[in-house]
C-alpha cells in the first residue's frame, strides 16, 4: 500500500509516493515535464509503479519542485537533478541500499543528467524525448538497463534513439513499440509486459 510522504530536499519539500515492499530493493520513477502537466500521478508513471509493486520491490513516485504540494519552482531539470538524488538518499536511509530508476519523457531526461551524480543499480528509460530536448551533453549512462519508446513517438523516434545508444550504454536492450505514439495512447498493455520483462 502505498502512502504519501514528504522528503526535505535543503530548502525544500519533496511530495512523493512510497510504498515499502521489500527491505533492501527500491525503484524511483520520475514524471513528465512539469510545464506541461506532468506529474507523480501520471498514468504512465503510475503503470511503472504497479508493475514493481507486484514484483514486491519498494517503490517510489514523486513530484519535481514546483509540482504539486512540492515547495520550489521549476529549475530546466537543474534543480530537479538534486530532487533525484534526495529521494534517493531518502531510500538509502531507510535501508533499501539496492536502488534502480525509472523515467518518462523529462523524466529520463533528468535522470539522465543526475545519473553521474547518484550511485545506482540499473534504470529505465521510456521514450526519453531526445528530439525536443538537449541529450547532447549526457554520456554515458551507467546502469542503462532498457530504454522503451514507440514507433509513432515524435519526440523520442526510435532511430534517433538507436543512433544515441552506443554511447550512452551499448548492451542496453530496446524495445519499440509498433504503432505507439509518446503517451502510449492504446499501447498501455505493451508497455506493461515490457516493464514486467525487464530484469533489474
Amino acid at each position: 500500500m502505498e502512502k504519501r510522504i514528504s522528503i526535505p530536499n535543503k530548502t525544500n519539500i519533496i511530495d512523493a509516493y512510497v510504498d515499502f515492499k521489500h527491505e533492501t530493493r527500491a525503484i524511483v520513477i520520475m514524471h513528465p515535464h512539469s510545464l506541461m502537466g506532468g506529474d507523480m500521478n501520471n498514468p504512465i508513471v503510475q503503470q511503472v509503479q504497479q508493475v514493481f509493486a507486484k514484483k514486491s520491490i519498494t517503490t517510489l513516485r514523486f513530484n519535481f519542485r514546483g509540482v504539486g504540494n512540492s515547495s520550489g519552482k521549476f529549475d530546466d531539470g537543474i534543480g530537479e537533478q538534486d530532487d533525484i538524488i534526495a529521494v534517493v538518499n531518502y531510500l538509502k536511509s531507510h535501508g533499501r541500499d539496492i536502488i534502480d530508476l525509472a523515467g518518462y519523457s523529462f523524466g529520463a531526461w533528468v535522470m539522465g543528467h543526475a545519473s553521474n551524480k547518484l550511485s545506482f543499480n540499473h534504470c529505465i528509460m521510456i521514450a526519453p524525448p531526445v528530439a525536443f530536448m538537449d541529450f547532447s551533453s549526457i554520456q554515458t549512462i551507467p546502469g542503462l538497463k532498457a530504454v522503451i519508446t514507440g514507433t509513432h513517438d515524435e519526440y523520442a523516434p526510435p532511430k534517433l534513439i538507436q543512433s544515441r545508444l552506443p554511447e550512452w550504454q551499448a548492451n542496453a536492450q530496446m524495445h519499440i513499440i509498433d504503432g505507439a505514439d509518446h503517451f502510449f495512447s492504446e499501447h498501455m498493455a505493451a508497455l506493461n509486459l515490457i516493464l514486467d520483462s525487464i530484469p533489474l
